[in-house]
């Protein structure tokens, strides 16, 4: 519930008598002492002391709300009254623009913890930062180092933050990330004007992370590290540090007509005038997780198509890189959530294993070799993957290739073959479906490579997980409405569910009596 009052009384002008003697004096700087300095000087002096006199204005408000008394008895969860009053109990709040006090009445019992009406009011968190500091802050982690952000941090509001808070605050600003996303709903109208191809795509990327953080097989690959030299890894030799994060992407599409010969056209730049932009992915939600199995980040992706195409009517493809692991971890969610689903096998992937097979028959970075593996490329995309690989062992043994320069033909041979059932290219290009998986891999990019894969960085699990929850929320474009819940959802936390019913007490001002206070149910 929130309390209104009315500001016309004498003892709120007298809250507010700092505020307004400072910015007096601002003015008498600006004109006087100020007057022959040059703007950016001015600029930076007016960021400080107008950061200052924000911050009395907010000491004022909270103040004059630390001044509010509950209306009626104080009654916990458990239904016990609160009647022992304890007076001026103060608390600091780090704000954007520096410290402030709050002094406020609490409500106790023999044996019961304290309650404060005033900071459920306020919905201050049980830690000292506002809750808009840690916006920030979470925001400033998804981007810099947990110490820039510190500095950042520092730079651009008054208040201060050591690199440990920023990463607790940043692992306290995602604590609603998976209810969040859970709770969304579609609505239905706007599911069905969704395209009719429903993609989910999946990829996986290493974090390297502190030593008590690693999976317990890699720790103790780790421990049992025996470099033949101190300060490198040698050539072939584990580096052991890394846990996999489950990179996931979930969005709809319209089809995009095109044929085999238009994706060559592409790959050699050839300027179509009359090739049409493909459709963007609609509503699409992209997200990382190390902290969960790549078993639940799939079954969460799977949910997440689920609540887009309730009924089932879109046909679902799967692109992925051709790990087996993540097409059976696939098919037993698909078989879970009752789903028909298509695999594709990213077109890149498949690409460069030609690459790699046709150097074997052409020297490297001749347009002999490009023509070859286009044309085989092209075949692919027909449907025709058995003839290619026949074709190139064939013409490897014909040609009598020693064993060593064959390897990269039987490896590209075998990997086909292994993955024959995802690579119905022409059956996806026929429904207008994506072949690549350019969605998840500039999402690797993005959630973990810009920010995560840094020289000498060392991750402990939940700040890595914080970091990537946050990154997820802002590149998907959901950030704000995120923020909204988890304000909401800190209320509930912090304050509803300490009360009966889960109700707060109304509050009133004592110096202006109830006749300035309208109140409002909320």
């Amino acid at each position: 519930m929130t309390a209104l009052y009315s500001i016309a009384s004498d003892g709120v002008q007298e809250l507010f008598q700092d505020a307004d003697s400072f910015y007096a004096a601002l003015k008498v700087k600006v004109r006087g002492e100020w007057a022959a300095l040059p703007e950016s000087e001015v600029e930076r002096l007016l960021f400080d002391d107008g950061s200052e006199l924000l911050r009395r204005l907010l000491q004022s408000f909270v103040t004059l709300r630390g001044q509010c008394r509950p209306v009626g008895p104080v009654i916990d969860a458990d239904g016990v009254e609160h009647t022992h009053v304890r007076e001026d109990r103060g608390r600091p709040i780090e704000s954007i623009f520096g410290t402030v006090r709050l002094d406020r009445i609490g409500f106790r019992g023999r044996g019961l913890s304290t309650l404060y009406p005033v900071d459920a009011d306020l919905n201050l968190p049980p830690v000292e930062f506002s809750l808009e500091l840690e916006r920030r802050v979470a925001l400033g982690a998804a981007r810099n180092s947990f110490d820039a952000t510190g500095d950042l941090v520092q730079q651009t509001t008054r208040a201060s933050v050591a690199k440990r808070q920023v990463e607790e605050l940043t692992r306290r600003a995602v604590i609603d990330f998976d209810e969040f996303y859970a709770r969304r709903e579609f609505d239905p109208h706007q599911a069905a004007d969704m395209g009719p191809l429903m993609v989910l795509t999946f990829d996986q990327k290493g974090i390297v992370m502190r030593k008590e953080d690693l999976l317990d097989a890699t720790r103790k690959s780790a421990e049992g590290d025996s470099r033949k030299l101190q300060s490198r890894h040698c050539k072939g030799e584990p580096h052991g540090r890394k846990r996999m994060a489950t990179v996931s992407a979930v969005y709809t599409v319209d089809p995009h007509e095109r044929s085999a010969a238009d994706i060559i056209k592409g790959l050699r730049r050839i300027r179509d005038t009359k090739r049409k932009e493909g459709p963007k992915p609609e509503l699409k939600r992209l997200w990382a997780s190390i902290d969960q199995s790549p078993q639940d980040v799939i079954r969460a992706a799977f949910a997440e198509a689920l609540k887009r195409d309730p009924e089932r009517e879109k046909r679902w493809i799967v692109l992925i890189d051709g790990d087996r692991k993540l097409e059976r971890w696939v098919n037993r969610a698909a078989k879970e959530f009752g789903v028909t689903v298509t695999f594709g096998l990213d077109m890149i992937h498949a690409l460069q294993y030609l690459w790699k097979a046709g150097m074997a028959f052409h020297a490297e970075g001749t347009p002999a070799l490009e023509n070859w593996v286009l044309e085989r490329l092209e075949r692919i995309l027909g449907g025709r993957v058995s003839d290619v690989v026949a074709g190139m062992t064939r013409s490897a043994t014909l040609q009598e290739l020693t064993a060593e320069r064959r390897k990269p033909v039987d490896r590209c041979a075998l990997y086909f073959l292994r993955r024959k059932h995802m690579m119905h290219y022409d059956e996806l290009l026929a429904i207008g479906a994506p072949v690549a998986t350019g969605v998840i891999e500039g999402g690797c990019k993005y959630l973990v490579n810009d920010r995560l894969d840094v020289t000498g960085a060392r991750w402990s699990l939940l700040g890595a997980e914080a970091v990537l929850c946050i990154r997820a929320l802002v590149t998907s474009g959901d950030f704000d409405e995120y923020w909204r819940f988890h304000e909401a959802n800190e209320r509930h936390r912090n304050h509803d569910s300490k009360y009966l019913d889960q109700r707060l007490p109304p509050v009133v001002h004592p110096s202006r009596g109830a006749r300035h206070l309208r109140v409002l149910k909320g």
